[in-house]
């Protein structure tokens, strides 16, 4: 007999998926409304009875502060693009939600969305609970539940 090909997809972990979701969403908000005032460079004089070594390395810290902030502010603005575009991919009420919800400025509870959208409860944490999981792939963010490997002893 011919043996027969077995493709199996690992199961989700819904649970630590929502979670890996809505972390993702809070560092995007979190990014949207803050700089780090400790990357700010020091300004003051540094007196020292070490010569200068003549390297090509930046001993300045105003220099490496400058380089710093260019590096966290490319970083946070690929974050935000990337976590707007993977929003934008899905559909209307999926994307209504999770905007509502996580990427404005006002903390908003589920219940003032679903009352605001005439929805009833079901339909809008089924609706959500949707966003999560497409936006968690379209993140690469997903979380598979651990096989149990069977322990075979000689």
């Amino acid at each position: 007999m011919e043996k027969q090909l077995e493709f199996v997809l690992p199961e989700i972990d819904r649970d630590a998926t929502k979670k890996a979701v809505e972390a993702a969403l809070e560092k995007y908000r979190i990014f949207l409304l803050t700089h780090s005032l400790d990357k700010l460079p020091k300004v003051t004089q540094q007196y020292s009875l070490v010569p200068p070594s003549n390297t090509n390395k930046f001993h300045s810290s105003t220099e490496e502060m400058a380089i710093s902030n260019a590096d966290y502010e490319r970083e946070r603005s690929e974050y935000i693009k990337r976590i707007a575009m993977a929003v934008n991919r899905l559909g209307y009420w999926e994307r209504a939600i999770l905007i509502r919800r996580y990427m404005t400025e006002n903390d908003v509870y589920d219940y003032e969305i679903y009352n605001d959208f005439g929805m009833s409860e079901r339909k809008y944490y089924r609706i959500k609970s949707r966003a999560f999981y497409k936006l968690a792939f379209a993140l690469k963010i997903e979380v598979y539940k651990k096989e149990e490997s069977e322990v075979i002893s000689s």
